[in-house]
């Protein structure tokens, strides 16, 4: 036996534990997550298990206005404009899926799929939006975030549009949204890469920071004063200032910055796009 693994008797003891607090009367979730983290310290579980686990609980707690980006945040197309004249904006945010809107963003018609642009612009590029759209998948604000992602693992859905209690469109959620809620950020190919360094400068007006990034070191960048004894991280002065765990999406701006969320899960900020306005 490994000396990093816990004496048999002890190992016996919290799974008795835990299976006497599944069959006995119920328990509250904190009691849960109580019983989880002495099994992590008495190494029956890694972090990264119990990290999904409490992941896995806490979706189970949550509905989908809890994590929806908000509609002013989508990126949408408009269901009359021709396909060749949104490819800049298709180019500059590389979504592989758009909401396409009639009118305004609380009227979202349809989905368009950057793959069925890629095969019609070539083809006709005066095609409309709607010539190619595919059906919006709705669902309510209040939907549990379990049953949403049961239900999008079984239509092969990809994103829903949210809708309020007058059937307006309130936001949009994915399923990596709800996934990243179990698992943590998940990266996909068209994510910026800042393996070196922490300030990553895209033009003269566009920097990808990451969040961890020392305040200091960004104040010594960009010749600002944000340093306090209160946050240690430019993800830490974005929390400070937001008074909340930002969503995906959300902005700030401080003086002539804007800083944008670009990923973030429950948990932490990740990765944020800052904007020198004029």
């Amino acid at each position: 036996m490994s000396d990093d693994k816990p004496p048999s008797s002890t190992r016996k003891r919290w799974i008795d534990r835990i299976s006497q607090l599944f069959s006995g009367e119920p328990q509250d979730l904190e009691d849960l997550l109580e019983i989880l983290r002495e099994a992590r310290a008495n190494r029956l579980l890694d972090t990264d298990a119990l990290t999904m686990i409490e992941g896995v609980l806490q979706v189970n707690q949550m509905q989908v206005r809890d994590i929806m980006i908000p509609r002013v945040q989508m990126v949408v197309v408009p269901n009359d404009a021709e396909l060749d004249t949104i490819l800049p904006l298709v180019t500059e945010f590389n979504h592989s899926r758009y909401p396409v809107i009639a009118g305004d963003r609380s009227k979202v018609v349809g989905i368009l799929l950057a793959k069925d642009l890629l095969s019609h612009v070539c083809k006709n590029s005066k095609l409309l939006v709607k010539d190619i759209m595919r059906p919006a998948y709705v669902v309510p604000e209040s939907k549990r975030l379990k049953v949403l992602l049961k239900e999008l693992r079984t239509n092969g859905n990809h994103m829903a549009i949210v809708v309020d209690e007058y059937g307006q469109t309130a936001g949009l959620v994915s399923i990596e949204d709800v996934l990243e809620q179990i698992v943590g950020d998940i990266e996909d190919e068209h994510d910026e890469q800042e393996d070196e360094g922490f300030i990553f400068r895209r033009n003269e007006k566009e920097f990808m920071i990451k969040a961890l990034t020392p305040i200091e070191e960004f104040d010594d960048y960009f010749a600002t004063r944000l340093a306090t004894d209160e946050y240690d991280t430019v993800g830490g002065f974005i929390v400070s200032q937001l008074e909340h765990m930002p969503k995906k999406g959300e902005n700030l701006t401080v003086d002539n910055m804007r800083f944008e969320v670009i990923r973030a899960d429950t948990r932490r900020v990740h990765l944020v796009k800052l904007k020198i306005l004029d």
